[in-house]
């Protein structure tokens, strides 16, 4: 006859009581297990909210445990239902909805709530906290309905709130009482990177303002500062802390200070009863974050399935800001005081930052900003108190050559712990991963993933698991066998660009985070290829980040074998005047030009400019950059057309004004080059342009796809029009489809072979709607950049003056 199970009841259905509670099933805890959850969804990650506010995931997505997972593993789930009381002498559990639970054994997990302000107002319609899927669910409502929204709070919560709304389209503004954000977490100098960082993404601040009342009717209109000054707002997010849920152990008699009391085995004043998660208070500390509510559940896990365990002794905090496209991360002690030794550094430029605190030699804390790859690394050292070395110092600051850097990974996998956690996110330790490889034979994160659980949330561990797998497997380890557009992840180039559109990602930072980039700061082959992906599907909204784009683009001159540099300004069609001759010539003169060189394009090469003089020379050329270091239109080469030659059918050169001038300063996927012919003896070589026209009697031929670089190619027949209209909307629709649909340095060349020619044709030439539609969206990319002839382009009346302008 089987022994009947004790009777094991959690009261609460999240994180860090389910976390608990898979730790018993692995240890093979023979309990009957009966879960209270006040809110009507399975297990879900609540660190995830963010993710979902911001549209990059759904409520689908942050589920942890279906309801699936509860009927397998044999566990009674009461949704919906609240636990009032707790009867420790006859050992039963009372709820709201009058289900009376008996226990052997109680776990409450009740976590925490949201700490509104006692101002007046706070009452009003339009105001929420941010703790769980219904708030989320009401400030996705409140995006689609109003526009000015304030978040209450420069914590983590309201910084992700903030960004989630700022993401939703609303304007927002946080509102903070103290002068630095994360002032909890992080020191000045981080706090204001921080800061500029948000504002580059869209959010506002009014820092060092008291809140002290929320106006408006029932509904909230806008907050009234200690200072009288006032904000409107029709929606308003208090994100001001968290107060542990304490009212069923109150109400219970347990001893409670601010959270739950509980031993070093998580045992409360009652016995049977034990507590963890951010309702508990352990020696004094309450813990607001995932690691310590892990790291709690797993030494409650062993003493309720009797296996040795050391008791709980407290969590070094560390802090890892997910707000995607922002990379923060804190442990342990982060301001710095005269009895710490500080070790920094600051790049501006790549917007990084990085301080370690020693105190006797001792790491004793550290604060990265904008490239966490150490933070796994630092975690561990502040949490073991190790002393600072000649060793350490090189590898944690980046200063040291360390030879093999898969070496380097390998030893600092190797110094792991076993219940060191890797995945913060679902509490999943290095042992726990190393024994998912040795017993199971798993090879790949994937597998790893569905039997831990670990990178399935924000993906963030995904490089500790890669290097995991790799030590314990050796020469067997094998990267993902699917190839990306780089080494840093194995999404496609159509794969990257359908996730930017389906979660509006905006950043190449949110791009590289979102979508679990293997190197957080990308390569220099992914970087440019996100900066132009999103700037196509972004074009009036996107920000160029210079940064991301080569150096020849963002000096705006090719860089030469010797350091200088070649400026090339832009003659449209081939064409110039004795004025602007005159001033490249003045300009060559006096900056020691080396060589003036006519190129194949019909330009003008200055070669030899020193780097400093770039700004100068440009300013005294007063001409626009010809683009020749650029993935953009190049150049549009002319023949002298019906103007001069005697061959001439078409006004070859005036055309090519026309189009050089309307299409310059555009991205492309790779350089772009055109050339217009006024008569088929094809003089300025269409046949080896990206688009080639060719002019009759009849009208235009328009030829695709050439190539006269390494991988030379005639250029295909793609269709004839008649009039100048139809010519330039042709032309728009083929440049407009290879702008969406090529790969980030593709050529034309090689995309007609790729796509095929019939489809393009199909697609632009058999569609007229579809054409039009794509000449209209490059139209309206055209109308986000700068260009001088824009009133030209789209007046009719004055366009007739373009083609003049190319006569001489």
């Amino acid at each position: 006859m089987t022994a009947s199970r004790e009777k094991l009841v959690l009261v609460g259905n999240g994180m860090a009581g389910i976390g608990t509670v898979e730790q018993i099933l692995k240890l093979g805890g023979a309990y009957e297990i009966t879960v209270i959850g006040s809110e009507p969804h399975p297990n879900y990650n609540r660190i995830m909210l963010s993710y979902v506010l911001e549209g990059s995931k759904t409520t689908e997505d942050i589920i942890l445990n279906n309801w699936n997972w509860y009927e397998d593993n044999g566990i009674t789930l009461h949704t919906g239902t609240t636990a009032t009381r707790i009867d420790t002498a006859s050992r039963q559990i009372y709820t709201d909805s009058g289900l009376v639970i008996p226990y052997d054994k109680v776990i409450i997990a009740t976590g925490s709530n949201s700490f509104i302000l006692p101002v007046p107002g706070s009452d009003k319609e339009g105001v929420v906290g941010f703790r769980d899927i219904a708030d989320c669910e009401a400030m996705l409502e409140a995006a689609r309905q109003y526009s000015k929204a304030a978040v209450i709070g420069g914590g983590l919560l309201g910084l992700e709130a903030a960004k989630g709304l700022v993401n939703l389209g609303m304007d927002v503004t946080v509102v903070h009482l103290m002068e630095d954000l994360m002032e909890r977490q992080l020191d000045r100098s981080a706090s204001s990177m921080l800061q500029a960082e948000l504002e580059r993404q869209g959010v506002k601040f009014a820092m060092g303002m008291q809140t002290v009342e929320l106006t408006g009717e029932q509904r909230v209109s806008g907050l009234r500062f200690s200072d009288g000054s006032e904000l409107a707002a029709d929606f308003v997010v208090m994100a001001v802390g968290i107060k542990p849920n304490v009212q069923l152990a109150r109400d219970s008699g347990l001893e409670v200070n601010r959270g739950i009391v509980v031993n070093d085995y998580l045992q409360t004043s009652a016995e049977g009863v034990y507590s963890v998660g951010e309702c508990t208070e352990h020696r004094g500390v309450c813990y607001g974050l995932v690691a310590p509510l892990f790291e709690q559940g797993m030494v409650l896990a062993k003493h309720l399935c009797a296996v040795d365990t050391k008791p709980y002794e407290g969590s070094v905090v560390s802090t890892k800001l997910k707000i995607s496209g922002v990379d923060v991360f804190s442990a342990g002690e982060f301001i710095d005081t005269p009895e710490h030794t500080v070790i920094s550094a600051k790049d501006e430029w790549k917007r990084t930052y990085k301080k370690i605190l020693l105190r006797n030699n001792i790491i004793v804390g550290a604060v990265l900003f904008g490239d966490v790859t150490e933070s796994a690394n630092l975690q561990k050292l502040v949490k073991q108190g190790a002393k600072m070395t000649d060793d350490i110092y090189a590898e944690v600051m980046g200063t040291g050559c360390c030879g093999n850097g898969e070496a380097k990974k390998g030893l600092i996998v190797e110094s792991m712990a076993d219940e060191e956690i890797v995945c913060g996110c679902n509490g999943v330790t290095k042992k726990a991963i190393v024994d998912a490889v040795t017993e199971n034979g798993f090879t790949t994160v994937e597998e790893i993933k569905a039997c831990t659980g670990a990178t399935r949330s924000c993906g963030g561990c995904k490089p500790v698991v890669e290097q995991i797998l790799q030590f314990v497997l050796g020469d067997s380890f094998q990267q993902s066998s699917k190839q990306g557009i780089c080494t840093c992840t194995s999404l496609s180039r159509d794969e990257i660009v359908a996730e930017i559109h389906a979660k509006g990602l905006k950043t190449s930072k949110e791009v590289m985070h979102v979508l679990g980039w293997a190197q957080e700061e990308g390569c220099s082959k992914c970087r440019p290829a996100i900066n132009y992906y999103l700037g196509m599907t972004y074009p009036d909204t996107y920000e160029d980040e210079k940064e991301s784009r080569f150096v020849n683009e963002r000096m705006g001159a090719n860089i030469q074998k010797d350091g200088t540099y070649t400026v090339i300004p832009r003659m449209y069609g081939g064409v110039t005047t004795p004025e602007d001759l005159k001033k490249i010539a003045d300009v060559s003169l006096k900056y020691d030009v080396k060589v003036v060189k006519v190129t194949g394009g019909q330009r003008l090469d200055l070669i030899g400019v020193k780097k400093e003089d770039l700004p100068k020379v440009w300013e005294e050329l007063d001409m626009p950059s010809g683009y020749g270091y650029a993935k953009s239109l190049r150049t549009v080469k002319t023949c002298v057309g019906s103007q001069f030659c005697r061959f001439g059918t078409q006004d070859s050169m005036g055309m090519g004004a026309l189009m050089e001038r309307k299409y310059e300063r555009l991205d492309f996927p790779a350089k772009f080059k055109m050339a217009v012919n006024g008569c088929p003896r094809n003089c300025a070589e269409s046949c080896t342009k990206d688009i080639g026209i060719v002019g009759n009697d009849g009208g235009w031929e328009v030829f695709i796809g050439g190539n006269g670089g390494i991988k030379p190619r005639i250029a295909d027949s793609f269709c004839k029009v008649k009039t100048d209209e139809e010519l330039i909307e042709v032309c728009s629709a083929v440049m407009q489809y290879y702008r969406e649909t090529g790969n980030y340095l593709e050529r034309t060349s090689e995309w007609v072979e790729r796509m095929g020619l019939a489809n393009i044709q199909t697609v632009i030439l058999n569609d007229e709607s579809n054409r039009k539609e794509l000449a209209a969206r490059i139209d309206f990319a055209l109308a986000q950049v700068s260009d001088p002839w824009k009133k030209m382009l789209n007046d009719d009346s004055t366009r007739s003056a373009l083609f003049e302008t190319a006569k001489v």
